[in-house]
């Protein structure tokens, strides 16, 4: 058991469960009846995403301060109690259960789903690599 971590859109991978949209605005132009037949997500979880102003600033971050910089405020996001909260079920819930949770992004390494991986270990949860 354990969480993968993808981009929506993508296809789903064996085994890969309930997948999770940790976005916050739904996938445009797609009505929402279509959105698990799509593979973007079966839930959506806004509230594991950066903040609209956080999102603006990472889609201006040119360089690894800038970087750097935003993955320190997502952080500081991610440990406000109802966030943290959800992080720690979903650590819980990965000792039992198959799961995704996702992103648009294209590149992994510039998209807030590289930090959420990060978050989910450094609480116990099992991630695929």
């Amino acid at each position: 058991m354990a969480i993968s971590v993808v981009r929506l859109g993508s296809p789903r991978g064996a085994h890969e469960g309930l997948r999770i949209g940790t976005v916050r605005r739904p996938p445009r132009g797609v009505p929402k009846n279509n959105f698990a037949k799509l593979d973007y997500y079966d839930v959506w979880l806004p509230d594991l995403s950066p903040s609209q102003r956080l999102v603006s600033f990472a889609l201006k971050a040119q360089d690894d301060k800038a970087w750097k910089t935003f993955e320190r405020k997502y952080r500081a996001e991610m440990n406000k109690p109802e966030p943290s909260r959800l992080l720690e079920l979903l650590a819980a819930l990965s000792q039992h259960s198959n799961f995704a949770v996702g992103c648009y992004c294209e590149n992994e390494n510039r998209c807030h789903r590289s930090i959420l991986r990060k978050l989910l270990r450094e609480r116990g949860a099992l991630v695929k690599v």
